[in-house]
């Protein structure tokens, strides 16, 4: 392969005259082409060596309590009941505020694997995996409620509309499998931004996540059968030529790039009536595999489906893939209930989804990150439930270059603030397109007079967590 000169983004192009020559000749039909080459399987938009291919997040809306799970706090279970000693972050509920009383965790916390993480006793099948994660303890975001946290998490900003990470990926590096999309969304929330959390914004409409699914749950959607044809392949693709023939005199009397977006969105349909179904089906797995995500027992079974089918997806060339619960780890009450109801319905399906990559020698150069959109606070909401915490919390990594079996960064001794090595959304972001190869500040994008980025003027990759 030639070596190439990364020093732009190659989809910085609008701007160049080349391709304003080709949106204008043959109805833009040329430009078309061009971005068809620029997205195919030899794609190579990189700024540096990737240590990913791809990314495979599991997102647990609503917010998991990191001094529940993943960061023990020892002081905290030895003061429970007491009196919080610093005065607390502010518009928390005031019924948490007024009390401001430490709730210690109803769970154990014990050391695994070599490295000897601690993980508490709602997630024993992922602890069998410590020694591969990565744990961020001193996550920070900005955004109290979950409207805002959810679009940080997903988008860079807590209040205006942004294209998303996944769309930002697909943007970057483009399709490693030009028969599928590069941005999948499992059973994406229906709640708290909906499509704007999966959504390209402005950048081309190509770039949108294909969704399978919706809000937690798998649908009638999940095989694809939206996508068969009923009339035929040649009716189908008489019918196709046509509205592509109507698009590109629109784009020739509009100029509208985003026209152009759904000529590629409704080519990339087309083909993936015949590539699509052979990911998603599940039929030819193993009953071994199965089992191993927790298929076929009520409790673990839809979740395990998401987690496979992001194993199949990733295994055929989709770059970003998202896993999403539906807004369940809200626990302002009944938190140990909670909970528990959540973590088991996830924890042997994303124990088996790090299994079984691994085993196919995918995890490597598989990123994996879990987490949500904030955390909880270590002080009782109501009789027993905790509040929203973006000021401090967890959140771990697995694969893709980062170093297994290590906790990075720290909350206080009750797991309210981060104190040490702070992380914020912003550098999570700035990290995850580091390891795929992507240099965050020249990831740029034109609209509306100027550059914009996924992490706007902020970022600041961890480069300590990388093995």
């Amino acid at each position: 392969m030639k070596t190439r000169d990364f020093s732009c983004n190659r989809y910085d192009a609008p701007t160049w005259s080349r391709r304003k020559l080709l949106q204008s000749a043959g109805a833009g039909f040329g430009s078309l082409a061009l971005s068809g080459l620029a997205q195919g399987e030899d794609s190579t938009g990189f700024h540096h060596a990737p240590r990913a291919k791809r990314v495979i997040f599991l997102f647990m809306h609503g917010g998991p309590s990191q001094v529940d799970t993943f960061d023990y706090k020892p002081e905290l279970q030895k003061r429970d009941g007491e009196k919080l000693p610093y005065a607390p972050a502010k518009n928390l509920d005031p019924s948490a505020t007024s009390q401001a009383k430490l709730l210690g965790s109803p769970w154990g916390f014990s050391r695994h694997g070599e490295s000897g993480l601690w993980v508490s006793e709602l997630f024993p099948e992922v602890a069998k995996h410590t020694d591969d994660l990565c744990v961020i303890r001193s996550m920070q975001s900005k955004g109290q409620s979950h409207g805002q946290a959810v679009c940080m998490l997903h988008t860079g900003t807590d209040n205006f509309v942004r294209p998303s990470v996944g769309s930002w990926v697909s943007y970057g590096l483009g399709r490693e499998n030009s028969d599928l999309p590069g941005f999948v969304s499992i059973s994406p929330s229906a709640t708290h931004g909906g499509p704007r959390n999966y959504g390209p914004a402005f950048l081309p409409a190509a770039h949108q996540a294909t969704t399978i699914g919706r809000n937690g749950k798998l649908d009638e959607n999940a095989n694809f059968s939206f996508l068969k044809s009923k009339n035929g392949a040649d009716i189908q693709t008489r019918k196709l030529a046509m509205l592509r023939e109507m698009n590109r005199e629109h784009l020739a009397k509009t100029g509208n790039g985003q026209v152009e977006g759904m000529i590629e969105s409704m080519e990339m349909a087309f083909r993936m009536q015949t590539s699509a179904p052979s990911v998603i089906s599940i039929d030819d797995e193993s009953d071994a595999t199965r089992e191993l995500y927790g298929i076929g027992t009520k409790e673990t079974d839809n979740f395990g489906r998401q987690c496979l089918l992001a194993r199949r997806f990733a295994e055929s060339g989709v770059r970003y893939l998202q896993v999403s619960t539906p807004n369940v780890w809200d626990q302002h009450g009944d938190l140990k209930k909670g909970h528990e109801k959540n973590s088991l319905a996830v924890d042997k399906p994303i124990s088996g989804l790090l299994t079984d990559l691994k085993q196919r020698g995918l995890l490597e150069d598989t990123l994996v990150v879990w987490g949500g959109e904030f955390g909880r606070t270590p002080i009782v909401q109501g009789a027993n439930g905790r509040d929203h915490n973006p000021q401090g919390f967890c959140m771990w990594l697995a694969g893709g270059g980062v170093k297994g079996g290590l906790a990075y960064g720290e909350t206080d001794e009750f797991g309210y603030y981060a104190v040490k090595d702070k992380v914020h959304m912003h550098d999570l972001h700035a990290t995850i397109l580091h390891l795929l190869g992507i240099d965050h500040l020249k990831l740029t994008y034109p609209y509306a007079g100027r550059d914009f980025r996924l992490t706007d003027v902020y970022g600041h990759v961890v480069s300590d967590i990388f093995a």
